[in-house]
């Protein structure tokens, strides 16, 4: 499994990418295996509130339907609208073109409190 050294992770399996205030948010290569082929998402709506660990998206795979976190507080201001037109890409590139969306974060101290790439590897064994 692909698990980069600079993001951090959920125990719902989404990672997290910071850019100054804001959080670029998809989910793990781990999750999308498990997952298998996505054929839908539900995208936030821009201007959303989400809360930690409160659902924020929905994605659709031939096997099953997930409910994505919000790993921080914030105020969602963008989304990935490539993913209307190829869900896949979530399964093509989790970690790039895949994303889902960006939060501003509401205090970025919050990120401090989730797994580095080593305690994320070392959950999903």
């Amino acid at each position: 499994m692909n698990v980069p050294d600079d993001l951090h992770y959920t125990e719902s399996h989404e990672w997290v990418r910071v850019e100054g205030e804001n959080a670029r948010v998809g989910i793990t290569d781990h999750a999308q295996a498990e997952l298998t082929d996505v054929v839908y998402v539900e995208l936030p709506k821009v201007g959303a509130t989400a809360e930690a660990k409160g659902q924020i998206a929905v994605v659709e795979s031939v096997k099953a339907a997930s409910d994505i976190y919000a790993p921080v507080k914030g105020t969602v201001v963008e989304v990935n609208k490539a993913l209307e037109g190829n869900p896949a890409l979530i399964n093509t590139d989790p970690f790039g073109e895949g994303w889902i969306f960006v939060l501003k974060m509401a205090s970025p101290d919050e990120v401090k409190q989730l797994k580095d790439a080593a305690a994320y590897r070392a959950a999903i064994g």
